[in-house]
């Protein structure tokens, strides 16, 4: 653990499930923060600044999405972890792409929860505490690892952790496969229990956020059965290539 207190905002309107992971992030060593819905989540996200909030869905007031939407819109890139009844794929699909890091089922194990927020943090810790690269700078996109920035055309592109973290993961190693497998540790932690079509989610709204307008992708490219590879030839690369033979398919595409 960290010398400084790390600091979790629970948003949750069931007290019970509150309380049990109240105690499980105390037990850890977490300083906690709680609220009973939306509209409180959102003040005690402004003001209590958590290092993580753990999210649920179905709020009585405002649903979990539109915190998500409205945490996101404000420029805040705080790692949020959904916890929902809501099990259905587009439901999680759904919660990636507008901005969550990480997605949990209810019912979940307490142990199971505890370990997702230990590597959420962990990963975080390190990423702010390593020493890393200046700039790594492609064809029409930057990306600034020290200053944890992008810019796409000069422009800045608003990335959350997670997605910055896997943008920083490929384009350091351009034309090199990386395996969904070796993003999930990397990314998210050793031991994280994430579904590889979460991974491909996470992908593809990077891919919005940082691919030109076009047909096909010409930063990241899927590798199919295995992951994804950068492309050091950006734009160039894209205006040699012939219109066939194309291997993004599917969500990742």
């Amino acid at each position: 653990m960290s010398d400084v207190l790390r600091r979790i905002l629970i948003i949750e309107d069931e007290a019970v499930i509150r309380k049990a992971i109240r105690m499980a992030c105390e037990k850890e060593g977490y300083e906690v923060v709680e609220a009973e819905n939306g509209m409180e989540g959102l003040r005690l996200t402004e003001t209590a600044k958590p290092d993580l909030l753990l999210l649920d869905l179905m709020l009585p007031d405002v649903s979990g999405f539109d915190v998500c939407r409205e945490i996101r819109k404000s420029g805040s890139g705080v790692p949020i972890i959904i916890l929902s009844a809501k099990t259905e794929e587009i439901d999680i699909v759904v919660g990636l792409e507008i901005g969550a890091d990480d997605y949990i089922a209810k019912p979940f194990e307490i142990r199971e929860l505890a370990a997702r927020v230990n590597a959420k943090l962990r990963r975080q810790r390190t990423t702010q505490s390593q020493v890393r690269p200046g700039r790594l700078k492609f064809p029409g996109l930057i990306v600034d690892i020290g200053r944890h920035e992008v810019l796409r055309d000069g422009e800045s592109v608003n990335l959350t952790p997670t997605e910055f973290d896997l943008l920083a993961l490929l384009s350091a190693s351009p034309g090199r496969v990386i395996s969904r497998s070796e993003m999930i540790q990397k990314v998210w932690g050793q031991g994280a229990d994430l579904d590889l079509r979460s991974v491909d989610a996470h992908v593809y709204r990077l891919r919005r956020k940082i691919e030109p307008t076009g047909p096909r992708p010409t930063y990241i490219h899927a590798v199919p059965g295995i992951g994804y590879r950068f492309e050091r030839r950006g734009l160039n690369e894209r205006l040699s290539r012939t219109v066939t033979g194309s291997d993004e398919t599917g969500l990742a595409s």
